[in-house]
């Protein structure tokens, strides 16, 4: 053999081996996320749940973001989708919507977890509502199809943002709604008693795409807004077309010494340190309304009496709340706020709330 060809041959051998070498580094798998511990939480739309001693906080996210806290000021925040198997018909039914998932809800209700969670895209109310039901906050959770859905040129309202309220009869109520009409509201019924939670038969975006269930909602109704229906001051929306102006969704019930309290968020969020998102509270003696702010005016008419809004020195906007009576006496309120010294992150904000004499929150 030549030198020559002695020179060709070590070189491909040399660059074969590079290329072997390369091809196993590209498909080496890449490390785990790892969860990591702080007291400081970035959030869109927290929902919290506790069991067994842990809180679990629920946000939007890819899968639904998650975070686990014993004193709920310490916080390990989970590496993995709190959803990790998404089912296709969310995807079917949802025009662009993948894995992001919006404004989950989470109740204990007739001794199962019940996790309600949204699919959409911004702006657009082409939406569901899934459901999914475990026995343990940290167990299998298994897909029980659609709740509720809205089409684009069909509805005039959105389905997402669902909360869940159970009233004095133990009966089960879930309100959502985004936009459009503003706020809505429905029974959910159980078809049969083999199962302890409730499915229901949903208005669907496509008949052939969308997880049916055989259970029943009943009919809906508007219990709140952020404009009267066809208020010229009704300003303009700065952020979809679609959506037009009615500034109102994330809606969260709370029932407390007789009556049902209705918390709503207003105006815009999503906007870092541009977001005017605040929230506004009313109030009923009946879980559907009708819902009445501190002045009496109705929440269908715009009602509402606002109840915590950006102070622009630590927040600049806050609003997508929960809250909640716990086993201490306590009544907490959570939401998130877009941090002024953060440039606009959004982070999760906890206060204690406390009653007036006439019975209204104030934090």
């Amino acid at each position: 053999m030549n030198k020559i060809t002695r020179l060709f041959l070590c070189g491909f051998i040399a660059m074969m081996a590079f290329a072997s070498a390369t091809a196993q580094s590209n498909h080496r798998p890449r490390p785990r996320r790892m969860a990591y511990q702080t007291d400081t939480v970035m959030v869109h739309d927290p929902v919290l749940a506790w069991e067994n001693g842990t809180y679990y906080l629920l946000s939007t996210g890819n899968g639904l973001q998650w975070a686990t806290s014993k004193d709920r000021q310490s916080w390990i925040v989970q590496p993995t989708p709190f959803i990790e198997n998404l089912p296709q018909w969310t995807r079917d039914s949802v025009p662009g919507f993948t894995s992001h998932v919006w404004a989950p809800d989470i109740i204990r209700w007739h001794d199962r977890w019940l996790l309600a969670y949204s699919c959409s895209t911004f702006g657009k109310n082409t939406s569901a509502i899934g459901l999914m039901s475990a026995d343990h906050l940290n167990g299998q959770w298994r897909d029980e199809g659609c709740i509720v859905a809205s089409k684009e040129k069909r509805d005039q309202w959105n389905a997402i943002d669902p909360a869940f309220v159970v009233d004095d009869n133990d009966q089960l109520w879930m309100t959502w709604g985004s936009f459009w009409d503003g706020i809505q509201m429905a029974k959910l019924e159980m078809k049969n008693e083999k199962y302890d939670y409730p499915l229901v038969q949903s208005t669907t975006p496509d008949s052939h795409h969308i997880s049916h269930s055989s259970f029943i909602i009943s009919p809906q109704k508007t219990i709140a807004r952020r404009y009267r229906p066809g208020d010229k001051n009704a300003a303009e929306n700065p952020t979809s077309k679609f959506a037009g102006r009615n500034a109102i969704e994330a809606p969260f019930i709370l029932k407390h010494g007789g009556w049902y309290y209705l918390f709503v968020s207003w105006d815009y969020c999503c906007r870092g340190a541009q977001s005017n998102y605040r929230v506004a509270v009313g109030r009923s003696k009946t879980v559907d309304g009708p819902y009445t702010d501190r002045d009496g005016k109705p929440m269908t008419e715009g009602g509402g009496t606002i109840f915590i809004e950006g102070d622009k020195q630590e927040f600049e906007a806050a609003g997508h709340c929960a809250a909640y009576d716990l086993p201490t006496g306590e009544t907490i309120f959570i939401c998130h706020g877009y941090s002024t010294k953060l440039n606009g992150a959004s982070i999760l904000i906890q206060r204690k709330i406390v009653w007036t004499n006439d019975g209204w929150p104030t934090l």
